[in-house]
């Protein structure tokens, strides 16, 4: 079994931690929490479920210091610091929150893979699956590609985080706060990655990279997870990163975050398709895909448990047993062989050992 800590229980750290519990390879062995009131509690408690018999701490050093084979890194941003000494307490590292396809600006984070003998491994869903792993998969069935795209379709009042929406991505103020918060940079960060990997792996030249953000306003009030949305208060944002090669756009990844489709100016709305993930590819010959299922079917839904949070914490947890096989270093899903889920727990019932070639092949820790 690999020893797996959760680091923050945030909505996908909460997940994270039921994904590991169904995991056949995988055990919990830790967890660190920012809060010092979730500090010293048995990690069921803070998912409100029975005892696990692992006890939270925010003390950095007691992670460090715990023999555990991998950390699900999942803070709302990250700290190259941190990650840098959990690396070096020869933990492999597996988050949500960066290094999907890093540059060579990140020789220090490689340097701390190979100092601890682990990986580091960015991925998720959005990015790190929806956006290059995805369209890159698919645009296997065509030859001659022209163009791909990912794009993300979401009612944002399923999001039940109201001081990330409100004072990080800045719903609910004035265009003029939204246009100048940080978001935009903040997602930049991991969008351009998955961007930049699309173009180097289709083997695209001499393509830039440009940025967009619109923004629509409420016409009258709008119920939301941070309260009511004041008629001229941001109320929906699209942010895209084109990547375009003369004036051909060949690269874009979009997202279209709504609080709803009534009330807006401009009149946005998700169309026939609903909220949706989409993914094109155009070649010979073109590929289309739409998801359905990472949206909840209803914003009650969406806040007691997010499908698309859930999603993003199985990516991380499912690559857990193939990161800890790879050899040391910033692991992208580029160096990884296809990532797998498990079968459900009462599917492996009277086996004494799962069959699971990943683990077996596993090298040691340091």
């Amino acid at each position: 079994m690999l020893r797996v800590v959760q680091w923050a229980t945030g909505g996908v750290g909460k997940a994270a931690i039921e994904a590991v519990r169904q995991h056949p390879e995988l055990e919990l062995a830790g967890c660190y929490v920012h809060s010092a009131d979730k500090a010293g509690k048995d990690v069921g408690e803070i998912l409100g479920i029975d005892p696990l018999g692992v006890v939270a701490t925010n003390e950095v050093e007691d992670i460090l210091a715990l023999d555990a084979d991998a950390v699900v890194y999942a803070p709302l941003v990250p700290d190259p610091d941190e990650v840098a000494r959990i690396l070096r307490s020869g933990k492999n590292v597996v988050t949500p929150v960066g290094w999907f396809y890093p540059s060579e600006r990140d020789t220090a984070l490689e340097q701390a893979c190979l100092d601890g003998g682990v990986s580091l491994h960015g991925t998720g869903i959005n990015p790190g699956g929806t956006t290059e792993l995805h369209p890159l998969v698919l645009s296997a069935m065509t030859s001659a590609v022209t163009y791909v795209r990912s794009e993300e379709f979401s009612d944002m009042r399923t999001y039940n985080a109201p001081d990330v929406l409100r004072w990080v991505m800045g719903f609910g103020g004035t265009p003029d706060e939204a246009r100048k918060s940080p978001m935009l940079k903040v997602l930049s960060g991991g969008y351009r990655q998955s961007v930049r990997m699309c173009l180097d792996t289709l083997g695209i030249a001499d393509a830039q990279i440009r940025s967009s953000h619109e923004i629509a306003v409420a016409t009258a009030p709008i119920d939301s997870p941070l309260g009511v949305i004041d008629a001229g208060s941001v109320a929906a944002q699209r942010f895209s990163w084109d990547a375009v090669v003369g004036d051909r756009v060949v690269v874009r990844i979009a997202v279209n975050w709504l609080m709803g489709e009534k009330n807006l100016e401009p009149a946005w709305e998700f169309g026939p398709g609903g909220e949706r993930y989409e993914i094109e590819v155009k070649g010979d010959p073109d590929t289309f895909v739409t998801i359905h299922g990472w949206q909840p079917a209803s914003v009650a839904e969406g806040l007691r448990r997010n499908p698309g949070i859930v999603a993003t914490a199985n990516h991380c947890v499912n690559s857990i047993p193939y990161v800890v096989a790879a050899e040391p270093g910033i692991r992208t899903c580029l160096d990884l062989p296809p990532v797998a889920g498990r079968a459900h727990p009462d599917l492996l019932a009277g086996r004494a050992e799962p069959s699971l070639p990943t683990v077996t092949g596993r090298r040691d820790r340091p």
